[in-house]
């Protein structure tokens, strides 16, 4: 009897790479994590059991999977920073009491809380809580999550903490939950449903990067706080190396670059988030451009252009007002000359538009697919602590596409406009790409247009097309948009950072709401699906993105200026002179330094500026009619005939190497 009871006191624990271990009933992460090893334990932050990731101290009762989570885990690093958040929450109130916190998340680089508090944070105050945040660490306070019942945290966060921002996210975001998880370290304690480390001595290295403004809840009608942003490392030379990345991505920042090599400009005097063009940038744009009309027209897909106003009722049939209204301009009320009063919306999309285009005619089963596209500029009311140049900006141009099929298209359709995609990154050097299948909250239906069976039928679709282009993917369960599934693209950049660019999004909802039809080989009219795709995204922050992958360095083909010719004296200036035309004869953006200066200095300058090719010519050039090519952060690569040169620059700008 006793050896039965001995033998239902272990369960079976599977390991990552297949091994199945016996442990006692009611061990613990850790405890697995030390039988692997003591370094392991050491480095242990979270469990993830199954497919749930819970607190290293969580009980185990019953047979499973499990694996240890480190920071180099793929959840490792997102668990580590948002007890950061707490941690830092913590030292601000042991630094400024009377503080009270907001939100508090783990972001792509970090994180940030949002802090209510009479005291105004400076630079200097960051250095204070830092050292607090080192000071809380050395005291290895366990972090203990602790079950509530939502009333009895209210009452919890109504009188022992005072906290009435995390009583208004229980009394509203939280009322229909029964139970809450409250986490407590050394006295201070949050509302979150974690999991977090199991001491504050996991954290090592401290960094508090940045102090901004926000509104609570999002809301600009609501209290002003301060945002604080920071990052931490559970050792201090991981906190080196990443300081080192930080400054390579300063000397990287699209708004330094911008302004250096005289791609675009910022002006208060045309307002905050309006990106201004120069002639540089434009030929940028440009390019990008073209590439992609040229890949579409291979593709069918048909030009269209719409206005940036709109009447203020297309919006609202589409739903994007008010859904949108706090992103969104003021509407623009204007009295016509007979009085009436009519409102108009500065453009935030370009789907109602093309829907309108679409439905201006009966369309028949045949004439299926329409794929319409347009370089369109949207308009958004960004909050000003948000904006970041090119990256996060308020009037912006998407490379808009809604593709109009058939049920039985549908699949093939995303599977295309995913190929695209993938050829648009590939071509422009984004050679590491994430893929989010993103799908809707099936517990907050209310946030979604359209029925539960047409969302099931939607990211059912999505899948398929995923599964049969072969991409590796994730599930981000509510981050759909309101009236359908998105394939997201996140694209790691040269110092490893991600950014979400393109997007390929499949459309039940709106066909409904403009009443979109076709008439089918049974002579009966049917909803067409739409499918919205932007390979770029917004032209903006795909080359903000793109400045700082490349630091600038762009390949030849989307160079501003391809190639410089630098005569070494006054006497080849002619022969100079003849080589640029012969460039820009042939097409190559060429440019020519006649100054009367010292050729080494003219070739700095030309680095300097990132120019790929530098034509030298002395007078043995002139003699033998030839020309020396030297290639930016390469160097020499020998002398040419100009007809070979010619051919050689051609050859790399038409395969977009």
């Amino acid at each position: 009897m006793s050896d039965n009871q001995e033998q239902l006191a272990m369960i079976a624990i599977t390991l990552p790479d297949g091994t199945v271990r016996s442990f006692p009933s009611g061990s613990t992460g850790f405890d697995i994590a030390l039988s692997i090893g003591r370094r392991l334990a050491q480095d242990a932050l979270a469990l993830k059991l199954d497919d749930t990731i819970v607190d290293l101290s969580t009980p185990l009762h019953s047979d499973a999977r499990v694996a240890i989570i480190t920071f180099d885990s793929p959840e490792g690093k997102d668990i580590f920073w948002h007890s950061s958040s707490h941690l830092m929450a913590q030292a601000i109130e042991e630094l400024f009491a009377g503080s009270r916190f907001g939100a508090g998340p783990s972001i792509e680089q970090g994180f940030y809380y949002d802090v209510a508090s009479e005291h105004r944070f400076r630079e200097e105050d960051l250095r204070l809580i830092e050292q607090k945040m080192l000071e809380i660490s050395k005291r290895d306070s366990k972090i203990q999550r602790e079950e509530l019942s939502r009333t009895d945290a209210i009452e919890f966060f109504k009188s022992t903490r005072n906290d009435p921002y995390k009583v208004e996210i229980l009394e509203d975001t939280l009322k229909d939950v029964d139970t809450v998880s409250l986490y407590h370290q050394d006295g201070f304690t949050d509302l979150c449903t974690g999991p977090h480390v199991p001491t504050t001595s996991k954290v090592k290295a401290v960094l508090l990067t940045n102090i901004s403004s926000s509104y609570w809840r999002g809301d600009s009608s609501r209290e002003q706080m301060q945002r604080i942003y920071g990052i931490t490392f559970p050792s201090e030379k991981q906190l080196k190396e990443y300081v080192t990345l930080l400054e390579e991505a300063k000397r990287r920042d699209h708004r330094k670059l911008g302004a250096e090599l005289e791609l675009f400009m910022l002006s208060p005097e045309v307002g905050s988030g309006l990106p201004i063009w120069l002639p540089k940038g434009a030929i940028i744009r440009n390019e990008l451009e073209s590439f992609l009309k040229e890949e579409q027209r291979k593709r069918g897909y048909l030009p269209v252009y719409t206005p940036h106003i709109g009447n203020i009722e297309l919006y609202k049939r589409s739903g994007h007002y008010p859904y949108y209204s706090d992103s969104q301009f003021p509407p623009l009320t204007y009295h016509d000359e007979e009085g009436r009063k009519e409102q108009y919306l500065l453009k935030p999309m370009n789907c109602p538009h093309h829907h309108l285009i679409y439905s201006s005619k009966m369309r028949s089963y045949r004439d299926l697919p329409i794929r319409l596209t347009e370089f369109g500029t949207v308009y958004r009311h960004e909050q000003s602590g948000e904006l970041n140049g090119l990256v996060r900006a308020r009037g912006f141009t998407q490379d808009d596409s809604h593709i109009y099929c058939r049920p039985d298209q549908l699949v093939d359709e995303i599977c295309s406009a995913i190929e695209l995609t993938q050829f648009v990154f590939g071509t422009l050097g984004f050679n590491e790409v994430q893929t989010r299948l993103s799908m809707h909250d099936p517990e907050n239906q209310a946030k979604y247009g359209g029925t539960p069976e047409v969302w099931e039928q939607a990211e059912k679709d999505v899948k398929e097309a995923a599964d049969r282009m072969g991409i590796e993917y994730f599930i981000g369960i509510g981050e759909a948009s309101f009236y359908g599934p998105k394939i997201d693209f996140i694209v790691r950049d040269a110092l490893g950072r991600k950014w979400q660019l393109g997007t390929v999004q499949v459309d039940y909802v709106m066909p409904e709401r403009f009443d979109l039809s076709y008439i089918g080989s049974d002579s009966q009219k049917h909803r067409p699906v739409v499918i919205h795709r932007a390979p770029f995204g917004s032209m903006e922050r795909f080359i903000g993105v793109l400045i700082e992958h490349t630091a600038g360095n762009f390949p030849l083909w989307l160079a501003p200026v391809q190639a410089v010719v630098l005569p070494i004296a006054e006497d080849v200036h002619d022969y100079a002179k003849s080589v640029q035309q012969t460039l820009l004869a042939a097409g190559i953006r060429a440019e020519i330094d006649t100054r009367n200066e010292k050729i080494g200095k003219k070739i700095r300058e030309a680095e300097l500026a990132k120019v790929p090719c530098m034509i030298v010519i002395g007078q043995k050039e002139q003699e033998s009619g030839e020309v020396s090519l030297r290639r930016h952060r390469i160097g020499d690569e020998g002398r040419f005939s100009i007809s070979g040169l010619t051919e050689k620059l051609l050859k790399e700008i038409t395969a977009r190497t």
